[in-house]
């Protein structure tokens, strides 16, 4: 079956939730008045795009992407990948591959020098970034607020 990669919209919502609860099973699920509220925010953001795999009218993998503005470079925006999941039943299929390099397009057309994104402690998913053509050229550290 077909997978296109496109702009996510409202209606696609209810799919992107059940994609993060893959992502991060052990959150609590998000109340829908608060999903609500944080769509309206994200889908107001200058730079700011959800892309989603459809294959067959089914939204089975997403990838969140922002085109950050920047003062070096000579101005070249940077675009930060962030979110990436396919559906567990859809993954090794191509899905995942797909979204990447739409996100790779996004960046092209934005102007943007680089597209960086972190990935987790994971063999398999660096196997993953680096099939689709990235290189784990920095450290990367996180900071997380409680």
């Amino acid at each position: 079956m077909k997978t296109d990669v496109r702009s996510a919209t409202e209606a696609d919502l209810p799919a992107l939730l059940a994609l993060y609860g893959e992502l991060n099973p052990d959150d609590a699920p998000l109340p829908q008045a608060s999903a609500d509220a944080v769509w309206a925010d994200m889908s107001k953001q200058l730079g700011r795009t959800i892309l989603v795999a459809d294959t067959g009218g089914t939204v089975v993998g997403t990838a969140d992407c922002i085109v950050v503005p920047n003062l070096t470079r000579g101005g070249r925006a940077i675009l930060f990948v962030e979110n990436v999941v396919v559906a567990g039943s859809f993954q090794r299929s191509g899905v995942g591959r797909r979204l990447m390099e739409a996100a790779v397009r996004l960046g092209e057309s934005a102007g943007c020098y680089k597209v960086q994104l972190l990935a987790a402690d994971d063999a398999y998913v660096h196997t993953f970034y680096k099939a689709c053509g990235f290189e784990a050229l920095a450290q990367g550290f996180r900071r997380y607020i409680p």
